[in-house]
């Protein structure tokens, strides 16, 4: 028996819903994102877990929750795990963005692996933090399956480096929407991807939510 990490990145929230940068700052779940976490939680809560590591801030711990409870696992929060800092971009939108920090932000959509946001924090620092948690990890479980609840590119940027993707192409190579899962094995030949990005424990409802 092999490492298997499920990368689970938050059900919905407000800035998720309404597509604006949302990193340090840190949304409640909405009644939807409620129901994602549940619906992740009855579909995998007879998988045979050996640890939940989890982002600390409020949206993942909220996403964790219904598992941890079904399972009956402490989270083990790592800083490590949280979603990139998007300096002075946060609460704001693409467009907002690109009118008042607009040479920033085409350095940033050329090449994010190292031209952070404004102020923020650019991809190769996520990947050093992240990674950090996934060695950990590794040192404390040979086998078995772990949960990773993070963000949308903190996962992207740690499956970029699991999988030899360059980290610049993060943005333009995953795709990681509101509760999703994507799950990677660590085999005798390195990380073998075996699902990216799934939503199967979702209804057609869930699934089929505009700005997710």
């Amino acid at each position: 028996m092999s490492l298997t990490l499920y990368f689970l990145r938050h059900g919905q929230t407000a800035r998720s819903r309404d597509n604006v940068f949302c990193g340090s700052i840190d949304p409640e779940l909405t009644p939807d994102g409620l129901d994602m976490a549940k619906a992740f939680a009855a579909a995998y809560r007879d998988t045979s877990w050996e640890a939940i590591f989890c982002s600390p801030m409020q949206r993942t711990k909220a996403t964790a929750q219904p598992l941890q409870e079904a399972v009956g696992m402490e989270l083990q929060l790592r800083e490590g795990l949280k979603e990139i800092n998007y300096g002075k971009w946060e609460g704001q939108s693409i467009e907002t963005v690109s009118k008042q920090y607009h040479d920033d932000y085409i350095r940033w959509i050329a090449d994010p692996a190292w031209y952070p946001p404004t102020d923020g924090e650019a991809a190769i620092a996520i990947a050093h933090r992240s990674l950090q948690v996934i060695e950990e990890i590794q040192q404390l479980y040979s086998t078995g399956n772990v949960l990773i609840v993070s963000h949308k590119a903190t996962i992207r940027i740690m499956l970029c480096e699991l999988l030899g993707i360059d980290v610049g192409r993060f943005r333009y190579r995953l795709g990681c929407p509101v509760g999703s899962v994507s799950i990677v094995e660590f085999g005798s030949h390195g990380p073998l991807l075996h699902a990216l990005a799934d939503r199967t424990h979702f209804d057609e409802r869930l699934r089929n939510l505009p700005g997710t």
